[in-house]
């Protein structure tokens, strides 16, 4: 179903209308209070294996940008922090909005940040298909990275490259030998807390592990995001950029945010 999108007339505000969940009880992005976030000294470091022969291609969804990854065996994946047993990467990608001052989905104390990075696993330990653990509570994992404008990027470059070929919806390319752990900071501390994909249909599946510190990117990069097209290159009307793709942070209805770190 792919009548969504981030346009007042099909955006966040009236997603509910065709997806109910998106009134639910553990709904994405939240808000990071961090004086209410609760250290947990039981939570083990994160630890990314990721094999930088199982990425595919990356493509144009009309929503974002993704890049994916062969998930037929356990060649890339993430353990530790809240998690039971490894999840396997499936794909990651951004959300940002119209400006450099703020596009990221979460925030902390109420801090804009200008885009986040989405890296996506889930449980092959339990499930049979990524399909599958995004219908159980505990069947996904997102790795959540803040981006902050700074010095250019030059791990962003692979990506930002291949945009030429991926310029409108649908649009895809191979892409091959790239590790997404260069795309995370130095520090691995984090937030965690049971949510949801802050995409439609809203599925509240996944175990979020958000890290504390974000990664630079510059104006000029965050500017090619945003050069993407959000409609086809066959579609009559105009075509249309993709100059944002978040959605607003959602109530926190009792649930728990736990760090890694005091």
């Amino acid at each position: 179903m792919d009548n969504w999108g981030y346009a007042d007339h099909n955006g966040p505000k009236v997603w509910h209308e065709l997806f109910p969940l998106a009134n639910g009880e553990r709904q994405s992005p939240i808000d990071i209070v961090t004086k209410a976030a609760i250290y947990d000294p039981s939570l083990p470091p994160i630890n990314v294996d990721y094999d930088p022969s199982s990425v595919k291609l990356i493509m144009n969804s009309g929503h974002t940008f993704t890049v994916e990854f062969d998930d037929g065996e356990d060649k890339s994946v993430i353990r530790g922090g809240p998690l039971h047993g490894s999840y396997r990467l499936q794909q990651f990608h951004f959300h940002w909005g119209p400006c450099d001052d703020y596009g990221a989905e979460h925030k902390v104390d109420g801090r804009d940040y200008p885009a986040e990075l989405h890296i996506v696993h889930w449980n092959a330990e339990k499930f049979s298909s990524f399909v599958e653990a995004a219908q159980n509570p505990d069947g996904l994992a997102v790795l959540g990275i803040f981006l902050k404008i700074g010095e250019h990027n030059k791990n962003l470059e692979r990506i930002t490259d291949a945009f030429e070929k991926i310029t409108f919806k649908g649009k895809q390319s191979s892409f091959t030998n790239f590790d997404p752990s260069c795309l995370l900071p130095d520090c691995k501390e984090f937030w965690t807390y049971p949510g949801s994909l802050t995409i439609p249909p809203l599925l509240e599946s996944v175990i979020w592990i958000l890290l504390k510190e974000p990664i630079a990117v510059s104006s000029r990069q965050l500017s090619q995001f945003r050069s993407l097209f959000s409609t086809t290159e066959t579609d009559e009307s105009k075509p249309c950029c993709m100059e944002k793709n978040h959605r607003p942070v959602q109530p926190l209805k009792g649930r728990k945010v736990r760090a890694s770190f005091l």
